[in-house]
């Protein structure tokens, strides 16, 4: 094999300095165990374009390359329009709309994001598996992430695991919220062993929430929030806790006139790109329920 170029297979890695083994670079670069196995099983890591044991020590300088797989995968493909924000050889960047599953379950087994996503790599024939570095709730609009390769997944989900990444949403409330910020630091376990509601209990895991008020309204609140763990229902629950429940959460509150959904939208997700490390930041605006809704809560407001 000649010498390798960067490509949507191949990532490359820059020795530093001397006296590093191909393992101990490929882990100084945050490759993961596993992934290293896999790569080595696979004869998918290279120096100067030829298959090299892990225990060689390249020069500095020199370029470790790893090759990644091609995959087919297997998820019904089907029609569903995607509004996609950015898209390279490691990521897709998805504004994912409410009303929707993110993957099939026993309850949509079709109809998810995934099988439009699936759809869109066959018509483009990309030939990589479905792989989710964040997930959203199915009545939750915003910002959604996939990883088109194992490497990339690895890094992103590194990121997230380790709390690097900044996740904002904005959620409309029941209430006017008094402190313009706070941070609810409490931890979040199950209502009950089989529940998927989720409450506040001092056995749970610990959850950190910040919001901010963007505008009061008559009898409602627009937060910014930001969460620093990633528990499952974590703002639905924090913000129901402390008395003001998102408006629409038919879970944790109750159905709305103003909006069909619960008012939460993941707006901002900032992180480091997986294979040049530059800082990326993705935005999506406020879908056209939750701006009537905030339209509806304008025109109410008492003058």
């Amino acid at each position: 094999m000649g010498i390798l170029k960067e490509s949507e297979n191949v990532v490359l890695f820059e020795v530093k300095t001397n006296g590093m083994t191909v393992e101990e670079v490929l882990f100084e670069n945050n490759i993961s165990g596993r992934l290293f196995r896999k790569l080595k099983r696979e004869k998918s890591i290279f120096l100067t374009g030829a298959n090299v044991k892990r225990t060689k020590k390249p020069k500095k300088g020199d370029i470790i390359y790893i090759v990644l797989e091609n995959k087919t995968d297997t998820t019904i493909p089907q029609n569903i329009p995607l509004d996609i924000i950015y898209e390279d050889y490691d990521l897709l960047v998805l504004n994912k709309a409410a009303n929707i599953v993110v993957h099939p379950t026993k309850s949509h087994v079709d109809g998810t994001i995934s099988n439009g996503v699936s759809y869109y790599y066959r018509n483009k024939n990309i030939k990589k598996k479905i792989r989710f570095i964040n997930r959203l709730d199915m009545d939750t609009s915003g910002v959604l992430i996939l990883a088109k390769n194992s490497f990339s997944h690895q890094q992103m989900a590194l990121q997230f695991q380790e709390n690097t990444v900044i996740k904002k949403y904005l959620a409309i409330v029941e209430g006017v919220v008094l402190k313009d910020e706070d941070i609810i630091d409490l931890p979040i376990g199950r209502e009950e062993e089989k529940s998927i509601k989720k409450v506040v209990t001092k056995d749970g895991k610990r959850a950190i929430t910040k919001y901010n008020v963007i505008k009061r309204f008559k009898d409602s609140t627009l937060l910014e929030v930001q969460i620093y763990t990633g528990r499952s229902h974590q703002i639905r629950v924090h913000l129901n806790h402390i008395g003001h429940p998102i408006i629409g959460d038919t879970l944790y509150n109750k159905p709305s006139d103003l909006i069909k959904r619960q008012a939460l939208h993941a707006s901002q997700l900032v992180a480091k790109h997986p294979r040049t490390n530059e800082k990326i930041e993705f935005n999506a605006p406020l879908p056209l329920d939750i701006k009537n809704m905030m339209k509806s809560l304008k025109d109410s407001e008492t003058i």
